[in-house]
């Protein structure tokens, strides 16, 4: 069953490895199976270098990571999370250079634990309000509402 322990086992993660990029750390709280099933890391390592790779590469994009956790829901031996992580864009996303900018985003992780250790992880992120925030794609209005607006002017 999902306690309180993996909640604190869940926050003390997303606190020490992603956010402040304690990588050592991932050895003893991810399972030696881990498994993150998100679409855009298909080609991970299981285990803790998984995790190791992902936070490499999340600070070397952004920097004054921090993750707020508004609700999280157990069930069984999984702990849900609705998070917001926000920060600075310091490094190359997607082959365009660093905006300097600061976005915040929101997220929503599934995490399985066996053994008091992080074993699975599914996540959902708002890529399209990131890249908007950046500046990296701009947000515009479909030509369906831009027509009908120009028809009630005329």
């Amino acid at each position: 069953m999902a306690s309180d322990d993996d909640k604190r086992l869940l926050r003390r993660a997303l606190e020490e490895i992603y956010s402040n990029g304690n990588l050592e750390l991932a050895d003893e709280l991810v399972h030696p199976e881990f498994v993150n099933h998100e679409p855009a890391h298909p080609d991970m390592p299981a285990g803790p270098e998984s995790v190791k790779q992902t936070v490499r590469g999340l600070h070397d994009t952004f920097g004054e990571l921090r993750f707020e956790v508004h609700d999280e829901i157990t069930e069984g031996d999984k702990v849900v999370q609705r998070v917001t992580m926000s920060g600075r864009h310091i490094g190359p996303l997607m082959g365009n250079e660093p905006t300097g900018k600061a976005f915040s985003m929101r997220q929503v992780h599934i995490w399985r634990i066996a053994d008091g250790k992080i074993a699975e992880h599914w996540g959902s992120r708002d890529d399209l309000g990131l890249l908007t925030q950046l500046g990296l794609i701009s947000r515009r209005e479909p030509a369906a509402a831009t027509k009908g607006r120009r028809r009630a002017s005329r």
